[in-house]
């Protein structure tokens, strides 16, 4: 950042909490902030990591009383100089701080500025910029891994190994350019295509990863679906303990998807109440039937729950469609009302009603969905950006083998892995010269004071 960047600040903490965090950053946030602080001495003069006490004055009249953090450029979170004001967390005091900071010259942050001044100081890679939104939104222990993770660079490193790989293998191809009379090949085009298979394998890997990611980080979709009064929405009510779902005896009264998130053992899993499937000449229930077989289709656990009162002699298959990559489990509710059905091997008995069973039907979920090698520092893809990016990557290594193995001219087989070096660049930005519409994309989805 230059010396022309005006002080910018912003609330650093939410409203309604009894310590609020004002943010100052700049090049002038230190003397700024003495135009409104009074202290021992002057924060203009303070050294970084050093926090003061004082108060924040309109004139002659005391706003409050304040610790006041100064950090020292290039050894901030920015970059640049910067200031926390920690006051009480009164949304008046709050307001009053922002009012004298604005009358002082310092202008209000727009949502992610702090975060985009120390991507372009260089303090972080784009990647790991976006995990500072994902780890404030973190809502269990999975998605919070996930952004600590991407946040402290594990995944900039793992692209970063791939890229250096193809600008060694591009600058080698372009090296021959330089002696194409001599008819000389640099890059042994066998270990050329091995590498090229090797990064190929590595890039599909951290692209299939993001099935994964993406679920942990928005919570995994898990359908209930059965007959009517199969007790689908008591199931529901019970994973939640509350009473979110209409409870009937009626047949068909779930007309809609209803759906609820639920924390099991640090994983978010979003829940799907679905309308009993059977066949009903009701316009209305069958369109909420449609709706069913759709969320069926998007989810990646399928709870096909079954009333144990129906069982005849077996129990019955799924009457939906189900992908290879969709976990099924079987679960048979209102066994207490059918005592001697005994249950074959992986089914799970419960009772919605009681909680009976429920709790080895959440060590089924829990156990339906691998975070081992997450918490273990195994690099996982759960952006959409990074996501598309891993196919343009993957798209223009398949066209290089294919140039690759038809003999294309060393210039065009370069450019080919070129093309696969800017999109794995335009992930974390090393390399790469990232639009301005695609910053203000990926930052305006922060909250201000970040």
């Amino acid at each position: 950042m230059t010396r022309g960047e005006p002080t910018i600040v912003a609330p650093a903490t939410a409203a309604g909490g009894a310590i609020a965090v004002v943010r100052f950053s700049g090049p002038d946030a230190p003397a700024l902030c003495d135009r409104l602080f009074r202290g021992a001495a002057p924060l203009s003069q303070a050294q970084g990591y050093t926090v003061h006490y004082g108060r924040i004055m309109d004139g002659e009249r005391t706003i409050d009383d304040v610790l006041a953090t100064v950090f020292r450029a290039p050894h901030s979170y920015t970059g640049e100089d910067s200031v926390e004001i920690s006051c009480h967390g009164s949304a008046y005091i709050v307001s009053e701080i922002l009012r004298l900071a604005q009358a002082a010259g310092a202008r209000m942050a727009e949502p992610g500025e702090f975060t985009i001044r120390a991507y372009l100081a260089g303090k972080l890679d784009l990647s790991q910029a976006e995990a500072v939104a994902d780890l404030i939104a973190s809502s269990s222990r999975a998605a919070h891994a996930l952004a600590t993770g991407q946040m402290r660079g594990g995944y900039s490193a793992a692209l970063e190994g791939l890229r250096q790989k193809l600008l060694d293998l591009a600058s080698l191809l372009e090296l021959e350019l330089d002696f194409s009379e001599e008819d000389v090949e640099f890059a042994d085009r066998e270990e050329l295509r091995r590498t090229m298979e090797s990064i190929r394998r590595e890039t599909d890997t951290l692209r299939n990863s993001f099935s994964l990611g993406n679920a942990l980080k928005e919570g995994v979709a898990v359908a209930i679906a059965g007959a009517p009064n199969a007790g689908k929405s008591t199931l529901l009510n019970r994973l939640l303990r509350d009473d979110r779902a209409l409870v009937s005896d009626i047949a068909g009264t779930t007309r809609d998807v209803i759906e609820e998130q639920a924390n099991i053992d640090g994983v978010l899993f979003r829940f799907l109440d679905t309308a009993g499937i059977r066949t009903t000449d009701d316009q209305l229930e069958r369109m909420g039937i449609e709706r069913t077989l759709a969320s069926i289709a998007r989810a990646r656990i399928v709870i096909h729950l079954i009333d144990a009162t129906t069982i005849k002699e077996t129990i019955p298959a799924p009457d939906f469609p189900l992908r290879e990559d969709q976990t099924l489990l079987t679960v048979i509710n209102k066994t207490d009302a059918a005592p001697t059905l005994v249950l074959p091997d992986g089914v799970i008995g419960i009772s919605a009603l009681s909680g009976s069973g429920v709790d080895m039907l959440c060590r089924a979920l829990r156990s339906a969905v691998d975070t081992e090698g997450l918490f273990h520092g195994d690099t996982v893809v759960s952006n959409s950006r990074h996501f598309q990016a891993l196919g343009e990557a993957s798209a223009a290594l398949d066209r290089a083998l294919l140039g690759l193995q038809s003999a294309l001219p060393s210039d065009l087989l370069a450019e080919e892995i070129r093309s696969v070096i800017r999109a794995l660049s335009s992930i974390t930005g090393i390399g790469a010269i990232i639009p301005d519409n695609i910053l203000h994309n990926i930052f305006s989805k922060f909250c201000i004071g970040k």
